[in-house]
């Protein structure tokens, strides 16, 4: 990794560094965790890594985690919870109808956390894609809700140093999540109503929820904390974890613009699929940091830009858009 001066801590999804792994690791026939992130370590400008749990602690422990991480001069973003290792946990995690699951899921949860602080992190991230429904007449909703909420009122107090993240998605694997949206999810934030709760942000889960990631951003701000932001780019019909400002360059700049006006100071984490497509996950990692980075520098030429903050003020889109383009483009 070099010692290059970035924009942003840059976090990167460590499981697409597992791509092309014979040709990587030559007759090795297990790699672990600690083998990604030395690989991860040689994109340039990197300076962090998220780690799955309880996928990426297997065959090693957080204390080793930290031990190399403080080898490679990396950084630990933060650990994220991932429920669907377990079959038991298809119809749910924490709503699960069967309340021995529902414990063993927050049992999983609670380590999750020890482990993350054992590791010396302060970042989880929850993703509750097995929670939610399929059909009509399936689920109680009010119960989904309320098991829901008392289970993060038990993880947000296990480790109040802890910052709990909820990361929204519209579907997938169930058909409908609980929590979908961003108002939803504040809604839920609301009532558990912790301190060291808050909100993930991914832009491709922003784009099919039919939402202005920029816009998205600013409510969870003005509601709760906006923990993280997980930048990357679809076609806003499905998760599909594209290089950054590859679809929706605009979009991605006005967010960019906005984390600067919120003062977000936390990692951008690149929840990419180089492995789906078969691109070098190191070279598609080196590729995110470039285009945010660039994305910046057309941000310097509109920051104090007057006649942008006045555009803005009055909604002239036709007035703004000049501006805009002049600074992607040039011109007059």
């Amino acid at each position: 990794m070099t010692a290059e001066k970035t924009r942003f801590a840059y976090a990167t999804r460590l499981n697409g560094f597992k791509a092309d792994a014979a040709r990587v690791w030559p007759g090795r026939n297990r790699i672990t965790s600690l083998d990604l992130i030395e690989r991860a370590a040689t994109v340039p400008g990197l300076s962090a890594v998220d780690f799955n749990f309880p996928d990426h602690l297997e065959g090693t422990t957080a204390k080793d985690i930290r031990a190399k991480l403080d080898s490679l001069g990396i950084s630990l973003n933060g650990f994220a919870m991932r429920y669907y290792s377990d079959p038991g946990f298809k119809k749910g995690a924490l709503t699960n109808p069967d309340k021995a699951i529902r414990a063993k899921a927050l049992d999983l949860t609670l380590r999750g956390i020890d482990a993350l602080a054992e590791a010396g992190g302060d970042l989880m991230t929850l993703w509750l894609g097995q929670d939610g429904f399929d059909y009509s007449f399936q689920a109680d909703y009010l119960r989904l809700w309320d098991e829901t909420a008392e289970a993060l009122t038990v993880i947000a107090a296990h480790n109040p140093a802890i910052d709990i993240s909820i990361e929204y998605k519209p579907n997938e694997p169930r058909a409908f999540s609980l929590l979908p949206d961003v108002a939803t999810t504040l809604l839920m934030v609301s009532d558990v109503n912790a301190k060291n709760m808050g909100v993930t942000l991914d832009f491709a889960h922003v784009l099919y929820a039919d939402e202005m990631p920029a816009y998205a951003a600013s409510l969870i701000h003005r509601r709760s904390r906006l923990l993280g932001v997980h930048l990357n780019d679809g076609y806003a019909k499905r998760d599909d974890g594209l290089v950054a400002g590859s679809v929706h360059v605009i979009q991605t700049l006005e967010l960019l613009h906005t984390l600067e006006k919120l003062g977000y100071r936390n990692a951008i984490y690149f929840d990419t699929f180089p492995d789906a497509v078969g691109l070098d996950p190191v070279a598609e990692c080196a590729a995110n940091i470039s285009a945010v980075e660039g994305m910046c520098r057309v941000l310097d030429r509109l920051r104090g830009n007057q006649a942008l903050d006045v555009a803005i003020a009055a909604q002239d889109a036709v007035a703004s858009q000049r501006i805009l383009q002049n600074a992607l483009y040039g011109g007059a």
